[in-house]
């Protein structure tokens, strides 16, 4: 009955109201699903904006100009690795503020220039062994509580107490501002030194170099055995129900958690195969057993997407199978397979549980150079830098995440290029 009177109600009146209720029904499913996107732009916006805010300055380092004697008292040309290049350093602070008297003074004098400065002297009568018994002026960089107030993380205003720089400090500080010998200049350590215990000489190159060997191991073997390992699965085994429970299994492993492969890496390749602990060839076996699955999955659906014609055909004009799947369908599914290897490779460069459970989370000061040598990797480096005290550190710590995401967008860039470049459409 409708609510006019006693008539019944239409049929159509119906159809409409229930349209109606349908139609509504679509238009908040859409709200919500904009409104979900919504969210997860802004959080990873949020993340993004945060991450960049710490980390952008890290590119930059503080620099002090000093004026250097290079004493040959204390310089040993035959062997500069023995010199007294920090002896160096303090005299020149000592002569350039001799107001500093006692002994506290004298060490916060010290202080303010980081100790990297005596092995850039170092470096430079190594290569210009003239410098001996000249005066140069030198940009030097400055210690990190230096770099922090500059960069605005430590108050000048608030009391000698509450802050990591002493009034004497702040003193020097200002004199050096006065006389224009204070810069912030483009930070290159960062990018081309290792690890170490001072945030203003710490640098990722160690940890990146280290990240590209296990990356290359993996690559080498993670490919060509997932992707025979997807052929033979997909084109050349028989249908039981041996073949069924491996490809179960491999979908399974696809789901465990990465530190199970990290236990497993440390059960099998070092203690019982004894292999040499943190190092790229033990991080790249592990990552190789952990990306396995997903790429023979990646590769298995990419055979599948060549259509079952192409088979057809090239048995129908005489093409043995192997003929048939090396000649026709591998090429065809070739862009496929490389995709899902990229992503992979992609998810192997930010794994850090794995490489903990194998000791790749050692400090490592030398740049390594081989499969063999101890090493640690850029996430695990991430990780050492953000259990620093340090505030310089928590910067260092988002530079590298930068770099890190850096990478893996343009691993991720690359896999969606080669799929459009390569990728037909049936």
């Amino acid at each position: 009955m409708n609510s006019k009177g006693n008539e019944p109600a239409r049929p159509l009146d119906i159809i409409r109201r229930r349209l109606h209720k349908r139609y509504n029904a679509e238009k908040r499913f859409k709200l919500y699903g904009i409104t979900a996107i919504f969210l997860s732009l802004a959080f990873l916006f949020l993340l993004f904006v945060s991450i960049i805010g710490n980390g952008y300055s890290a590119f930059q380092q503080t620099h002090l100009q000093l004026e250097f004697y290079f004493d040959p008292d204390l310089i040993d040309t035959a062997n500069p690795a023995a010199s007294n290049f920090p002896g160096i350093v303090k005299q020149t602070l000592r002569q350039k503020f001799p107001q500093a008297k006692k002994r506290r003074e004298k060490k916060q004098l010290n202080s303010l220039v980081s100790t990297g400065a005596a092995f850039q002297l170092q470096d430079m009568v190594e290569k210009n062994p003239g410098l001996v018994g000249r005066t140069e002026k030198i940009w030097v960089p400055a210690d990190d509580d230096v770099d922090m107030l500059f960069k605005g993380h430590i108050s000048r205003d608030v009391p000698e107490s509450d802050r990591r720089l002493s009034d004497f400090q702040l003193q020097v500080i200002e004199t050096l501002e006065k006389e224009r010998a204070v810069r912030k200049r483009f930070n290159a350590t960062f990018f081309t030194a290792g690890d170490s215990r001072e945030p203003e000489l710490a640098g990722i190159l160690g940890a990146m170099s280290g990240s590209l060997l296990t990356l290359a191991l993996t690559l080498a073997l993670s490919f060509p055995i997932g992707g025979a390992a997807a052929v033979y699965l997909e084109e050349f085994a028989p249908r039981n129900r041996w073949v069924d429970l491996i490809e179960v299994n491999i979908n399974n492993l696809a789901a465990v958690p990465s530190i199970v492969f990290g236990l497993l890496g440390l059960a099998v390749f070092i203690n019982f195969f004894n292999l040499p602990r943190s190092t790229p060839v033990v991080g790249g076996l592990v990552l190789t057993i952990m990306t396995l699955p997903v790429i023979i999955i990646a590769s298995r659906a990419s055979l599948q997407s060549v259509p079952p014609s192409i088979r057809e055909a090239a048995l129908g004009v005489g093409a043995s199978k192997m003929q048939m799947v090396f000649h026709h369908v591998l090429p065809l599914a070739l862009p496929g397979m490389l995709t899902g290897t990229i992503i992979g490779m992609a998810r192997a460069l930010g794994e850090t549980a794995p490489l903990l459970m194998i000791g790749m989370v050692a400090f490592i000061v030398d740049i390594p150079t081989g499969f063999t040598d101890p090493a640690t990797a850029l996430p695990v480096q991430i990780f050492l830098w953000a259990d620093s005290p340090e505030r310089a550190f928590v910067e260092r710590t988002s530079a590298a995440i930068i770099v890190l995401l850096a990478f893996l967008i343009i691993m991720n860039s690359l896999a969606v290029i080669l799929r459009n470049r390569f990728e037909r459409r049936w």
